[in-house]
C-alpha cells in the first residue's frame, strides 16, 4: 500500500533523528578532550554537535518535504546556501559547493572534481538514509531517487552506488517497522538494487561472509571509512546495521569502536536503524545530548 505524504515525512524524520544522533555521537570521538572516553560504554560530555553529515541530510529531507521527490537543482542550492564550514566539510565538497555558490552549475562542478573522474567519496551515502525511509513502500524508487540525490555532488559510479545501497537498506528496514529482518536479507536487498559501483558491490558481497564476525574483524576486511570513500565505508556500515538492527546503541558503538570515519559510519547506521525502529530506539540521554536540528527544517 502506498504511503501518504505525511507517513513518508514521519518515517524520514525518524531516520533523520537516528542519523543525526549517530553522527553527533561519533563526532565526539575525534575530540582530544574525549580521548579517554570508552567507545564501548562511555558517554562523552554534552552537548554533542553534529557535522556536515547531518547538515546535508537535513537538506535532503527538506527537499523531499517540499517536492515529494528529489529536485536536483533545489538540492544543489540548499547544499550550497546552507554550507557551514565549521561542520567539517571535506575538501572536495568545499570546492564543489563554493563553485556552485559562484554560479557554476552543479552538474558541471560535480563532473569536474578529481580530474574529471567525479567524487567516489562517502558523502552521498552519509546523508541518504532518510530518503530511503521516505520511499519505504517502493525500493526501486528509493534506489532511483538516491541516485539522483547523489549525482548532485558525486558523479563517480562508486559514490552513487554507496548512496543507493544505504537508501535501499533504509527503505527495506522502514518497510518492516519493528519486525525481524534477517541480516543477510537486508544486505542482499541493497546489493540487488546497487547496479553500479564495482567496488561497493564487492564490499557488500564480502560482508555477507562476515555476519558472525566481531566489528573489528569485519572492519579489517571491509574498511572503516578511513579512506573516506564509498567502497571503504558503506560495506561496513551496512554490516553493522544488518547485524545490530534491533540495538541502536550497540550498532553505533560498533562504528566508533573500529575508528576511521566514525561520525559518518555512525550516521549511516543510525539512520537505517531508526528507519526500522523509529526514534524511540535511540537512548534518551543521547537524544538530549545532541544539539537541536536546524530551525529552518520543518515537517
Amino acid at each position: 500500500m502506498a504511503l501518504t505524504l505525511d507517513e513518508r515525512s514521519t518515517r524520514a524524520k525518524g531516520s533523520l533523528v537516528g542519523l543525526s544522533v549517530g553522527d553527533a555521537f561519533g563526532d565526539q570521538f575525534f575530540l582530544l578532550a574525549n580521548r579517554d572516553v570508552s567507545t564501548e560504554t562511555g558517554m562523552p560530555p554534552a552537548p554533542w554537535n553534529w557535522s556536515d553529515d547531518t547538515e546535508m541530510a537535513c537538506s535532503v529531507t527538506d527537499v523531499l518535504n517540499q517536492f515529494g521527490q528529489i529536485n536536483q537543482d533545489a538540492l544543489a542550492r540548499a547544499f550550497a546556501e546552507r554550507m557551514d564550514i565549521d561542520r567539517r566539510y571535506g575538501a572536495g565538497a568545499l570546492e564543489l559547493l563554493e563553485r556552485i555558490q559562484q554560479g557554476v552549475h552543479w552538474r558541471t562542478a560535480s563532473r569536474e572534481l578529481f580530474g574529471g573522474r567525479g567524487s567516489f567519496g562517502n558523502g552521498a551515502a552519509m546523508r541518504v538514509a532518510p530518503l530511503g525511509a521516505h520511499f519505504a513502500d517502493d525500493l526501486d524508487r528509493a534506489a532511483e531517487q538516491a541516485a539522483l540525490s547523489a549525482e548532485v555532488t558525486h558523479a563517480h559510479p562508486e559514490g552513487i552506488a554507496g548512496a543507493v545501497a544505504i537508501a535501499v537498506a533504509a527503505a527495506h528496514a522502514a518497510s518492516r517497522p519493528g519486525a525481524p529482518v534477517d541480516p543477510r536479507e537486508l544486505i542482499e536487498t541493497a546489493l540487488d538494487r546497487t547496479t553500479m559501483g564495482e567496488y561497493v558491490r564487492r564490499g557488500l558481497q564480502r560482508s555477507l561472509r562476515l555476519l558472525k564476525k566481531t566489528p573489528r574483524e569485519a572492519a579489517h576486511e571491509l574498511g572503516n571509512g578511513n579512506r573516506i570513500s564509498a567502497q571503504d565505508t558503506v560495506p561496513f556500515a551496512l554490516w553493522a546495521a544488518a547485524t545490530r538492527l534491533d540495538d541502536y546503541e550497540s550498532a553505533v558503538r560498533a562504528c566508533v569502536t573500529v575508528g576511521g570515519d566514525m561520525d559518518t559510519t555512525a550516521a549511516m547506521v543510525g539512520g537505517i536503524i531508526a528507519a526500522h525502529r523509529g526514534p524511540g530506539a535511540i537512548p534518551e540521554p543521547w537524544l538530549q545530548a545532541r544539539e537541536p536540528l536546524p530551525e529552518w527544517l520543518s515537517f
